[in-house]
């Protein structure tokens, strides 16, 4: 059995994932932007109706993850003022012109978190540098890296997935995600090692979480 968490881009599908036995939701909008920054109302309500843990996706627009100032206020004060509804953690990621880690402007976020923890999203896939983009992350004081391994996708950056489980040695969570399905976790699984899943399951193209999909990714 995995440790699975459900990528939700409306409350909808949280419901879903948290009825279907998820371990987690990260919450998102923007679902065609591959995930932004949740609506407070949004995010408030779905926490008065779940008790498992929300992480809450910090990205003020889709595209590159290298950010002006004006939006990098918005992300503190986001993530301030989501924040104060009794969430489980952050999810971000920031990038400098050059895509190397942000360390800076990361840091800043992790601790206007804190103490609540924060994964650094699929920003990874698009650093410079596997090892190096490791240690930045950790070194900036995330718990957790969602990630493909550098690659479109799980299967083919598991050879990647694996030496970040080995680089990583404990020092914080390696979330394989990115098309992940019930149909590849358990080979995934097995070759890199990793613990926890990640996955939108999203099975027909549209909106909602799939319940047997989420039912299936955790008992695999």
């Amino acid at each position: 059995m995995s440790k699975i968490e459900i990528a939700c881009f409306n409350p909808e599908s949280a419901i879903i994932a948290f009825e279907s036995g998820a371990d987690r939701i990260e919450l998102c909008d923007g679902l065609s932007e591959g995930g932004t920054t949740p609506n407070f109302e949004t995010t408030k309500k779905l926490r008065e109706k779940i008790n498992i843990p929300i992480f809450v996706m910090i990205r003020p627009r889709g595209g590159d993850f290298t950010y002006s100032d004006a939006e990098f206020e918005q992300m503190k004060t986001d993530l301030i003022s989501l924040k104060s509804l009794n969430v489980d953690g952050f999810v971000f990621g920031i990038l400098d012109e050059d895509d190397e880690v942000n360390r800076e402007q990361n840091k800043i976020l992790v601790e206007l978190a804190s103490p609540l923890p924060c994964t650094f999203h699929r920003a990874f896939d698009r650093a410079k540098g596997l090892d190096s983009s490791l240690e930045k992350v950790i070194e900036c004081g995330f718990t957790t890296i969602l990630t493909s391994g550098q690659k479109p996708n799980v299967s083919e950056g598991k050879e990647n997935l694996k030496k970040l489980v080995e680089l990583a040695d404990g020092r914080l969570e390696i979330l394989v995600g990115g098309g992940l399905r019930s149909s590849n976790i358990e080979d995934i699984r097995a070759y890199t090692k990793a613990e926890y899943f990640h996955s939108s399951a999203i099975t027909d193209g549209g909106a909602f979480a799939n319940a047997d999909e989420v039912v299936t990714l955790k008992n695999k």
